[in-house]
């Protein structure tokens, strides 16, 4: 019996793109991490799911709009498409830290939006999140998501702080991709 492949849930600044404290504001400051468009490429082209779940404070912070943020989204999908692959969808929080929003992680918003569109609950669907910080992290782990650190943007810090639940650490993006495929090929 085939094994049920997990959804994939990827955080955007530092596991796919270059991340900036003084944020990425528009798509020419949108840069791939090495491996990053071709790892998610291989992991659609291997019929995992792959959506994107990304704190954009940013926009509330009035550095960038709604528009720019699409305009860098549109670039990410365009850069998977070219390499053959897909992202099945994108959920961003607008909201600053004091808005006080049920979709800016570390809480779960975006996720349970991704459990509503697919029908389906990651407390009984295997699901994976993906990321390089602690929210990123109890995020998807207050849904049932398996936890996953990497060490690009933010990870090498996060990976020091107490986190009280089980997690697994790849170096990068194309780390996890290679041990994802293997596992459920």
């Amino acid at each position: 019996m085939a094994q049920i492949k997990p959804i994939i849930l990827l955080d955007r600044d530092g596991v796919i793109n270059q991340d900036s404290d003084q944020y990425v504001k528009s798509v020419e400051e949108w840069l791939p991490l090495p491996g990053s468009i071709k790892s998610i490429a291989a992991l659609s082209k291997a019929g995992f799911k792959v959506f994107v779940v990304t704190n954009q404070s940013g926009i509330a912070r009035g550095y960038y709009d709604e528009a720019t943020l699409q305009t860098m989204h549109d670039k990410m999908i365009s850069l998977v498409k070219e390499e053959g692959g897909h992202i099945s969808g994108i959920q961003y929080c607008p909201h600053g830290p004091d808005d006080n929003c049920t979709c800016r992680k570390p809480k779960s918003g975006m996720i349970e939006a991704i459990e509503a569109q697919l029908g389906l609950s990651f407390q009984e669907h295997p699901a994976i999140m993906v990321g390089d910080s602690l929210r990123d992290l109890q995020a998807g782990e207050a849904r049932g998501c398996a936890p996953v650190l990497v060490l690009t943007g933010k990870g090498r810090e996060t990976q020091y702080k107490k986190i009280d639940f089980p997690f697994t650490v790849y170096t990068d993006l194309s780390a996890f991709c290679i041990a994802t495929l293997f596992k459920y090929s």
